[in-house]
């Protein structure tokens, strides 16, 4: 016996798949873009494009560390420059300068701000054939870089 589905639940049934299967349609160049959560669990950032050059923002992190300090209300107060040592840490860029390069398959060329030390580095990321986003941050040298992997959120 077949169960009768209303026209709304057909239409919301759509476009849940189409919202959960949009990054597979996207160009090479943009498939770094949407919402990652750290394989660690402790950030989620929101990658996006900005003319030629894709970026990241922070959109939330884990704020255990100071359980009645939350993470609204932190700021940036390692970085070097005094003068941004009071904006917030949620919405603020961490990596900028992305370029696409066809040819490698990666985004290349970008910097990354770590805001736990106030230091930035060079960056370049890539996706794992399962869908993986790494993110290597180095100084000058990729070899002797860090990796931070996320997985897609949205």
């Amino acid at each position: 016996m077949l169960k009768k589905f209303s026209f709304s639940t057909l239409l919301l049934f759509f476009v849940c798949i189409s919202i959960n299967a949009s990054h597979i349609n996207l160009e090479p160049c943009d498939r770094i873009c949407g919402k990652w959560r750290s394989d660690k669990k402790n950030c989620i950032v929101q990658v996006f494009k900005d003319g030629e050059d894709y970026k990241a923002k922070l959109l939330w992190f884990d704020d255990s560390d100071e359980p009645g300090k939350p993470m609204e209300t932190r700021t940036d107060i390692k970085n070097p420059d005094a003068n941004l040592r009071s904006r917030k840490l949620i919405g603020m860029h961490v990596l900028e300068g992305l370029v696409y390069k066809p040819k490698s398959e990666t985004w290349e060329n970008g910097m990354i701000y770590d805001a736990q030390t106030g230091k930035t580095w060079n960056s370049s990321a890539s996706l794992t054939p399962e869908g993986t986003l790494k993110v290597t941050g180095y100084w000058h040298f990729k070899f002797i870089g860090r990796t931070m992997g996320f997985h897609r959120v949205q």
